[in-house]
């Protein structure tokens, strides 16, 4: 009895060894990834006033959550019996970043229209941009989770489930918990401005003044992730594209093609648009 327990124990200390080394590999593969996730989400979940702020991060937390939900049983089932489908999704997830990297940079450069009812204008935007950054979690998830499962290929089925389950974990709690502080960066100023310490008054007066650049500086990295995930997936995902890129330096060659993949997908919802409002 007590060396069947004891037998236990070994392979559970060493199933935990193999996904210790299997996560940590996962883990460098999808470091990138993980970077742009944080950087894309960020710039939905900043911007609104502060009563707002930590409800509407919540609300893209509990999204984020479902997303993996459905992702990781799915991810496992195509793996398994369908992995032909794996490559024609992520290139689809692709097509929809690039679109809403490019739209951003559009709107951002072009004219603004003042709210007529500013109001009902905020509400909406709040739902709209909430909507947006779960889809947005859902395609960068998509592309996490496959990741850290091919990289986790050799593994048997037990470590590859625990190993991907806790990147798909670290991808919505690390990464929210991260923009949970940044969001409220200014209160945590406000707290240190009302210490009898100097220093520490000073570094909550940086915090406040530095919040607004810093929120810019979100989105604008948020954006470029957005063009450099997608640039990278078609240049990794589509043969003849990865041919052509090939003599090119990644950044570039991502940087460039996720350009021209948005503003096609980008022209063509444009004309669509057009032709239904006729």
């Amino acid at each position: 009895m007590a060396n069947g327990f004891f037998a236990l124990l070994d392979d559970i200390a060493l199933i935990m060894d193999d996904v210790a080394v299997v996560t940590k590999i996962a883990g460098k593969k999808t470091a990138g990834i993980l970077g742009d996730d944080l950087a894309v989400n960020a710039e939905k979940a900043v911007g609104f006033s502060a009563s707002r702020e930590l409800p509407v991060l919540w609300a893209i937390t509990k999204g984020s959550f479902l997303n993996k939900v459905i992702i990781l049983p799915m991810a496992f089932l195509l793996s398994a019996f369908a992995s032909w489908l794996i490559e024609p999704i992520l290139v689809l997830g692709g097509v929809y970043l690039a679109y809403e990297g490019v739209e951003k940079i559009v709107h951002h450069i072009g004219p603004h229209r003042p709210a007529k009812h500013k109001g009902v204008t905020i509400q909406v935007d709040e739902k709209a941009r909430v909507r947006s950054a779960v889809l947005v979690d859902f395609v960068l998830s998509v592309e996490i989770i496959i990741l850290a499962l091919s990289s986790a290929a050799d593994a048997s089925l037990m470590v590859q489930a625990i190993s991907v389950s806790i990147i798909a974990m670290v991808a919505t709690v690390g990464v929210y918990g991260l923009v949970g502080l940044i969001v409220r960066m200014d209160d945590a100023g406000l707290v240190l401005m009302k210490q009898s310490s100097t220093v520490l008054q000073r570094l909550g007066k940086g915090m406040v003044r530095g919040l607004p650049m810093l929120i810019r500086v979100i989105g604008a990295v948020g954006t470029v992730a957005l063009i450099l995930v997608a640039g990278g997936i078609f240049h990794h995902h589509l043969p003849h594209v990865h041919h052509w890129a090939a003599p090119y330096p990644s950044l570039l060659a991502d940087t460039v093609l996720g350009l021209i993949g948005g503003t096609l997908i980008f022209g063509l919802a444009q004309l669509g648009r057009k032709l239904m409002a006729k």
